[in-house]
């Protein structure tokens, strides 16, 4: 097992290997995800495995986990998400490839030369783990954003309604 991550791997040659990775390394050197979340703070915690099933299927199996800083689309407050991915991603060449991945594969598209950035695919699947819309599951609406209900509204005030001139016109 490898502690370090390098920029750059030959999948090929890993799988045939059985190589592992794992670590720990900063939100912050994650570019896109920094983008998404209000906060690059903390640590994830990774680790690749490259192997072969008993169907002979490559794959890289993703597993990572971090508590991420998102910003709660009620409140509009940051609130700590904790985020895990376990995933198994069948490494293919071409995407007529992707009909022959057993069920529970994920597909991974490399090049020809089977070059795999893994910073880049730990990313990936930590980006597809995030909710589209967070919202922080602690968070309650407060009782003053609801409008007064109809029960409140006192009889006496009747609006008229705009279309009644309209109405006495199609009568005639």
């Amino acid at each position: 097992m490898s502690v370090t991550l390098p920029s750059s791997v030959d999948a090929w040659r890993e799988v045939r290997a059985r190589r592992s990775f794992q670590g720990q390394l900063p939100v912050s050197a994650l570019r896109r995800l920094g983008e998404v979340v209000a906060s690059p703070e903390g640590d994830v915690t990774y680790e690749l495995d490259f192997g072969r099933d008993e169907l002979s299927v490559a794959y890289v199996a993703v597993r990572a986990r971090a508590t991420l800083m998102l910003v709660c689309q009620r409140s509009l407050e940051p609130f700590a998400l904790p985020v895990e991915v376990d995933t198994r991603l069948g490494l293919i060449v071409e995407e007529r490839e992707e009909a022959s991945l057993p069920p529970g594969y994920e597909p991974l598209l490399l090049e020809q030369d089977g070059k795999l950035d893994p910073l880049a695919t730990i990313e990936d699947e930590l980006l597809l783990a995030l909710p589209l819309v967070p919202v922080n599951p602690d968070y309650e609406l407060p009782e003053d954003t609801t409008g007064p209900d109809e029960d409140e509204v006192p009889p006496s005030e009747t609006t008229e309604n705009p279309f009644a001139a309209l109405r006495e016109l199609m009568k005639k």
